[in-house]
Parts: C-alpha cells; structure tokens; sequence
C-alpha cells in the first residue's frame, strides 16, 4: 500500500539538511521501498527546499512510521513535523 511522508523543515536549517543529504539519499536509495515519489518540497523561488515528500509501498502503517522515524534527516533533527498517512494513486492511472 501506498504511504506519504509530509515533512516540513525548521527554520534556517538549510546546513543541516545540505550536511545530512547524502546519508539521506543513501538510505532512501538502500531501501526496499518501492517509491513513487521522493524528492524535496520548495519555496516559491523553485530552488529552496523547505520540506520533503515521499511517497512509497509499505506493507502497513507502523512500517511505514519506523522508516521515517530512521531517516537521517530525522535523526539530525531537521523537521519540524513529520506527517505518515496512507494514500491512494488515482491518475494517471
């Protein structure tokens, strides 16, 4: 099933996630999860991050909830929230 990871980075914390992005890629690239999308959110100036969004399959809610609890980015303490929900793919279909 399908699972989205919402996450919105704290405030001036630009050096935490550029020092963090490879650890995070790597573990995200190392997984098992079968992604649909992953990348970072931005601001209006198309260039900032300010978050990240994945979206992956999980078999269940509580593994989906342990990966994000074990991403590099959430262990350096970048986000400000952290949001797993399931979702489902409606297009294209």
């Amino acid at each position: 099933m399908l699972f989205l990871i919402h996450c919105i980075d704290k405030p001036n914390s630009a050096a935490v996630r550029a020092e963090t992005r490879p650890k995070h890629l790597a573990y995200l690239e190392g997984s098992k999860v079968t992604w649909a999308f992953a990348g970072p959110m931005l601001a209006d100036d198309g260039t900032t991050a300010k978050g990240s969004l994945l979206i992956g399959d999980f078999t269940d809610l509580a593994a989906a909830k342990a990966f994000a609890q074990q991403d590099p980015y959430v262990l350096a303490g970048l986000f400000e929230k952290v949001t797993v929900m399931p979702t489902r793919k409606v297009l294209p279909a």
